[in-house]
């Protein structure tokens, strides 16, 4: 197919080289410091080999790699609302605790007043939505910095837990439709439709998206690239989705253990299929929607999208509100995960964690650079590190200087793009 774009745009070269021209223009784009989500994917495939050449025995098994997926979730639920923040050049330093609160709302409703889960769960969301509009408004209209506002709410909300909660105290949520949200799993034959929905999704947008291009008289990748990546989605996740269908109970689950009450485990975790809605979700509204649009744009340059008509303080708020929501909805992931709230719920690392898992998928801390799957990348990252260095080393120090570094090379490289995007005009 031929256009009228020159030859030496990345657009040009990937429309008329196929895979190669496609290889090429992801190398200049590279070059031109358009890393991307590159950087978490190679440190994770890295991680994941050097884990099970070191304790093959106890990281690469069908168990521990359902318990990643699992373990991930909270933190990517944070990182997810981080990225909107993010995006805006802002930070937000609450989310941790607006986790652990909106948590505790929701064992306060649950367990002593008795309220149904299907309305504790929106009393929960409402919590972090509110923490999130007041700290968007002193942010937006008082124009407080946001380290110094979301500073006060990280310490005031940690007063909040210790009241709602007590010092020492716990709450416990004894659940079944809270409790299956990280514990349960999906049946083999919905697992298998999943996988199905997902590639056929996928595969169904991209040809939609290039066919819209090609009537739009745009450039659009060759068929061979686009077959290339439906096909490479499909065999990953089409093995991920096999070894999670295969039995992995106590004891191997022999039919003779089952026979004898044995628990059978298998399955993609229900909380896979969450991830990827809020996934697309939340995708579809940066790409698709002006809203989108103006949050890269205010992140981007917060006086020109000013100049150009957008209410960058509304902007700012709407941000704040989402990223506090969706801290609620990792708080939410904690209870179902230890069916209990505690005044450490939300504390310890996990805000650290969750803003080294956005940074470390490739959401720049500059702003106006960042996607929704780069929490996913990242809450990744994190967790093989969580999971994978206690086969080695049961030194917490270690650790934690093992997820440092990570973080500060995955800083460095968002600095060094930046440099190299704004030497190349990019």
């Amino acid at each position: 197919m031929t256009t009228s774009i020159a030859p030496s745009t990345p657009e040009a070269i990937e429309d008329s080289g196929g895979l190669s021209g496609e290889f090429r223009g992801y190398l200049a784009r590279l070059r031109g410091g358009d890393t991307g989500s590159v950087p978490a994917v190679l440190g994770l495939i890295v991680l994941v080999i050097l884990f099970t050449i070191l304790q093959g025995q106890s990281f690469a098994t069908k168990g521990n790699f359902a318990n990643l997926l699992t373990q991930s979730a909270p933190t990517i639920f944070i990182a997810m609302g981080l990225v909107f923040v993010l995006l805006l050049g802002e930070i937000d330093l609450s989310a941790g605790f607006t986790a652990g609160t909106a948590a505790a709302v929701l064992g306060v409703l649950m367990t002593q007043h008795g309220v149904a889960w299907w309305l504790a769960i929106p009393g929960a969301l409402l919590t972090g939505a509110i923490i999130g509009l007041l700290i968007g408004m002193l942010v937006a209209l008082l124009g407080i910095p946001s380290f110094v506002v979301t500073l006060a709410w990280f310490l005031g909300l940690q007063g909040v837990l210790l009241l709602v909660i007590g010092e020492g105290g716990t709450i416990r949520v004894d659940n079944s439709v809270i409790f299956a949200i990280m514990n349960n799993n999906l049946s083999p034959l919905l697992s298998w439709l999943l996988f199905v929905v997902v590639v056929g999704g996928y595969a169904m947008v991209t040809l939609m998206a290039a066919a819209r291009r090609r009537a739009a008289g745009l450039p659009v990748v060759s068929v061979a690239v686009i077959a290339f990546k439906i096909v490479a989605l499909a065999v990953l996740l089409g093995v991920a989705t096999w070894v999670l269908v295969q039995e992995r109970g106590s004891a191997g689950a022999s039919s003779v253990f089952l026979k004898n009450g044995g628990t059978s485990i298998k399955g993609v975790p229900i909380v896979v299929p969450i991830v990827i809605i809020f996934v697309v979700l939340l995708t579809f509204v940066l790409n698709h929607l002006s809203f989108g649009r103006h949050v890269y744009a205010v992140g981007g340059n917060a006086e020109a999208a000013r100049r150009a008509g957008i209410n960058v303080g509304n902007i700012k708020i709407a941000c704040f509100v989402i990223g506090s929501t969706l801290a609620a909805v990792g708080g939410i992931m904690f209870v179902s995960r230890l069916s209990s709230v505690s005044p450490q719920t939300g504390g310890s690392t996990t805000l650290l964690l969750a803003v080294a898992a956005a940074v470390i998928g490739g959401t720049s801390l500059f702003g106006g650079k960042g996607r929704i799957i780069d929490a996913v990348l990242g809450g990744l990252v994190i967790a093989v590190i969580n999971n994978g260095l206690p086969f080695i080393t049961q030194e917490a120090g270690v650790q934690y200087i093992v997820t440092a570094l990570v973080l500060l090379l995955a800083a460095s490289v968002d600095a060094i793009a930046r440099r190299r995007a704004a030497a190349t005009g990019r």
